[in-house]
């Protein structure tokens, strides 16, 4: 890992995106880094468009804003590529995680991506319809991006996945909740 790597997370509210951030960050805690997440929130209500941000440092972390040049962008639903330009900001070398149905060809076509750019796409709203019998896709996406980054590994995510859900939910979803992550690990793809 470099020094510090920043992500940029697109997502609507009631998504799970400052969660998965979140869940994000304590993981990488737990990896002996220095970190941190926090929101950006417009208009707050569900369906919203937000963005959440983290970054993770083998440094202490001294920089306190929103982050412009994003390393990873994570989409946690496809439409906003429609009205939002996610690839602001990034480098020759970022890496692009998205929730969608569609093939990562299909994407890096339509994001008009770099050669250098490295793209993942997940369908993780079905994944989280099968696994937790709801739509929300924040679990399998942190997968995903556990797999597409390296950042931390998947047993010190599912480990946090259960830590952050533990005390809110029943057993039944925090099982479902585990299984998504995993899923989003195994199934992303790389295009």
């Amino acid at each position: 890992m470099s020094e510090t790597i920043e992500i940029r997370w697109h997502g609507r509210g009631g998504q799970g995106t400052v969660t998965a951030a979140k869940v994000l960050a304590d993981a990488c805690l737990s990896g002996g880094k220095n970190v941190q997440a926090f929101p950006e929130y417009g208009p707050e209500r569900a369906g919203a468009p937000l963005r959440a941000y983290n970054r993770i440092s083998t440094k202490p972390l001294r920089i306190h804003c929103p982050v412009t040049h994003p390393k990873i962008v994570v989409v946690m639903d496809a439409t906003l590529i429609e009205s939002i330009d996610i690839t602001e900001g990034t480098p020759d070398d970022a890496i692009f995680v998205v929730n969608t149905h569609k093939t990562p060809e299909e994407i890096r076509k339509k994001l008009k991506l770099k050669d250098t750019q490295k793209l993942f796409t997940i369908d993780a709203s079905t994944i989280a319809l099968e696994t937790i019998g709801r739509p929300l896709p924040n679990s399998c996406v942190l997968g995903a991006l556990t797999r597409a980054s390296g950042i931390t590994d998947l047993q010190t995510l599912l480990d946090d996945v259960k830590g952050s859900f533990g005390s809110k939910f029943s057993e039944k979803i925090i099982t479902a909740n585990l299984e998504a992550t995993r899923r989003g690990y195994e199934e992303v793809k790389e295009g």
